[in-house]
């Protein structure tokens, strides 16, 4: 028969998966096992065909199946602090960790929990004696399925079995009906570009047959003037004076353009006005 006391050691204060000693961050899984998070990171990165296959942790998927634990230190332990010699008393059953709210140390003597939503750690009988709805330490609300128990017996690691496989496939379904949801979106919006489409090419025949109707319109009025030229009067007369006003107006625009530059006749000096050319400056006229 195993010892109880050594096995209440090893659940309380060794790693579940690697046998070594806890050190913080620690984390739980979903059945209450207790684990260090360097151990779960490695079991998990070892995607090898020759990993070895281990109980502890054939649940643990994702780093999102463990919850790190916010526990409270053990002011009366002195485990790590004192060298051990060998000629000192080493209490097994002191633990380095308490309930922050009762005072109880986590040795296994004690039934233990933690809230899934925030990670913190209870005793049991804390939850019982002070019942509430929110977190006694950090606040958070949870509801009684996030209370998980640690290092539990066969009966609790059966019901946190059924809860856990319970969780993962209502996570399953909320995840098809959300991939369903965005097919159906995209369906939705692939049938509105479609019906959009042959509108835009209606929209573009119309405005083809706009400015084929322009084109006609413009033709129809150079004929008309055409027509118009050919009959002798005063239309003829108008059409020859605008033209000499339209002509008139560009000469006296182009020579207003001319006169900016020294090119201009304008800006040219007159025989009087130049410099002698012994003297060679500007200021003699």
């Amino acid at each position: 028969q195993v010892d109880k006391n050594a096995e209440l050691v090893a659940r309380w204060n060794y790693c579940a998966l690697s046998q070594e000693k806890l050190q913080r961050p620690i984390v739980a899984c979903e059945l209450g096992r207790l684990y260090n998070k360097d151990a779960i990171i490695e079991f998990l990165l070892d995607k090898s065909a020759d990993k070895t296959p281990m109980e502890a942790a054939s649940h643990i998927r994702s780093i999102k199946n463990v919850t790190e634990l916010n526990l409270a230190d053990n002011p009366a332990w002195s485990g790590d602090k004192e060298s051990i010699k060998g000629d000192k008393y080493d209490d097994i059953q002191s633990a380095r960790f308490i309930c922050p709210v009762v005072g109880l140390e986590m040795n296994g003597r004690h039934r233990f929990c933690f809230l899934r939503s925030c990670g913190c750690v209870f005793s049991e009988r804390a939850l019982k004696e002070i019942k509430a709805e929110v977190c006694h330490k950090c606040g958070v609300p949870f509801q009684e399925e996030d209370v998980i128990i640690l290092n539990g017996n066969k009966e609790d690691v059966e019901v946190l079995k059924k809860r856990m496989e319970d969780r993962r496939l209502k996570s399953k379904l909320e995840k098809k009906s959300k991939k369903c949801k965005l097919a159906e979106s995209a369906s939705q919006q692939d049938t509105a570009e479609d019906s959009a489409g042959p509108s835009k090419a209606k929209s573009g025949n119309n405005c083809i047959g706009s400015s084929s109707g322009e084109k006609r319109q413009i033709i129809f009025t150079k004929s008309s003037d055409s027509g118009n030229s050919s009959v002798p009067g005063k239309v003829n007369k108008a059409a020859s004076t605008a033209t000499k006003r339209s002509i008139a107006d560009s000469e006296e625009k182009s020579e207003a353009y001319k006169s900016i530059f020294t090119s201009h006749s304008s800006a040219k000096r007159s025989k009087e006005e130049c410099s002698n050319w012994v003297t060679h400056t500007a200021y003699y006229f």
